[in-house]
């Protein structure tokens, strides 16, 4: 767990959860892009305060905007009555955060506008991490890198192949990982001293609290807009301060298998959304939910069990290669290689393929849907085809991918109505 006790205590976590997620519309037009499902029963929110939780770190603040309703009640139902005396996950909305009541205008600004809390809380150091990726992460470990170094600040950086770094912010650092120059998606990116790899950033920091609020005050002086890829790690660089880049291939959980290490997903194109899903659907899948020592929480949500129904020759419910949550009835039907969400009802004679759905879908009979994401509480007409003609899916309405997945969204009760 926390290998400093002690910093654990002086410690408080801020999360950024206000991100639209434009990439992955049509599933983010109502909801924010943290709040999405993932693995069915999980958001992907979950996966950071887990680690903040399984950490020790149980003061946080997670910061919400765009379509914020959903996100902070989940955030209350799962996260805010775990936590005992003095131990808090509160959900903090703009016009909750600041006198003037402005909407976040970047990473950095969504801080500054919460600064009050991080003054008030006499923490030495301040977590800020991203909410929108999905990733096990002993958060102990970077905040003893940070003490040890004595930085004023830390960052989380992935170990990538340097044709990769063209997509990331990336770091040029010395022998010791000092932090040199940062780079938004070079052509050229810098290897890291004696490696053909390259350092991205996670978008995930330790601040020590006075250079904290020091470069957020001087950097809005210079930026409304203030980030801190664009502005403040620039600035502290030119500066002179003590920035250091993480080695998150370096971080170790317990229970963690060798497949698993450095396993960081973005997942925010629908292509790398639908792909990190059915990667869990494997027989070993990379990201591995079954570790008890690690667990990704949520709301259990108070469902049955999910059960199969018929067994006749000519109609039987199965569940095959996939992840099923309660609630789930597979009514005379067959599911392959796919995620049901909670209380999904797929009925007799109808084909489910490498698909996701999402909460409350129901399958009509003898429908046939095969790589799709089919949005909550949709109703899929008896006898509908999805997946298999694209042309005519599109002129549906539905959205279509280049690789081919098809995205039933929200918005109407019943797809194809």
């Amino acid at each position: 767990m926390f290998a400093f006790d002690g910093m654990r205590k002086n410690t408080i976590a801020m999360v950024l959860a206000g991100g639209k997620g434009e990439r992955l519309s049509p599933l983010t037009l109502l909801r924010a892009k943290p709040d999405l499902p993932f693995g069915g029963k999980y958001k992907i929110i979950d996966f950071v305060l887990s680690n903040l939780f399984n950490s020790g770190l149980k003061k946080t603040y997670i910061l919400t905007q765009y379509r914020a309703y959903n996100l902070n009640k989940h955030i209350w139902d799962s996260w805010s009555k775990w936590v005992g005396w003095e131990e808090f996950y509160v959900a903090i909305s703009p016009e909750t955060s600041s006198e003037s009541e402005e909407w976040f205008r970047g990473t950095a600004d969504a801080i500054l506008q919460c600064l009050r809390f991080v003054e008030n809380s006499e923490a030495d150091y301040v977590a800020i991490f991203g909410g929108d990726h999905v990733y096990k992460m002993d958060v102990g470990q970077m905040m003893a890198a940070h003490r040890s170094n004595r930085a004023d600040l830390t960052i989380a950086s992935l170990e990538i192949p340097v044709e990769e770094g063209r997509r990331f912010g990336v770091f040029s650092v010395d022998k010791d990982f000092r932090v040199t120059e940062f780079a938004e998606k070079p052509q050229q990116p810098e290897k890291i001293p004696g490696r053909d790899t390259c350092f991205a950033s996670m978008g995930n920091y330790i601040f020590s609290v006075p250079k904290l609020i020091e470069v957020l005050r001087e950097g809005k002086k210079r930026h409304a807009d203030l980030d801190f890829g664009k502005h403040v790690i620039p600035m502290m660089l030119a500066q002179g301060d003590k920035v250091l880049a993480y080695n998150f291939n370096d971080n170790l959980i317990p229970g963690m298998k060798a497949k698993e290490r450095g396993y960081w997903r973005d997942v925010g194109t629908i292509d790398s959304y639908y792909e990190a899903n059915m990667d869990l659907v494997q027989v070993s899948p990379q990201l591995n939910l079954y570790n008890y020592q690690w667990p990704i929480l949520t709301n259990q949500g108070n469902f049955p069990p999910a059960k199969t129904v018929f067994d006749d020759e000519e109609r039987r419910g199965m569940n095959i290669d996939s992840y099923v949550c309660g609630g789930c009835i597979t009514s005379g039907g067959v599911v392959r290689r796919s995620i049901l969400g909670p209380r999904c009802k797929i009925n007799s004679h109808s084909l489910v393929e490498n698909s996701i759905l999402f909460d409350n879908v129901t399958v009509g009979r003898n429908a046939r849907i095969k790589k799709a994401i089919i949005d909550a509480d949709t109703v899929i007409p008896a006898e509908e085809e999805i997946g298999y003609d694209l042309d005519a899916d599109r002129q549906k309405g539905y959205t279509v991918t280049e690789s081919g997945i098809v995205v039933v969204s929200g918005g109407s009760k019943t797809a194809n109505s």
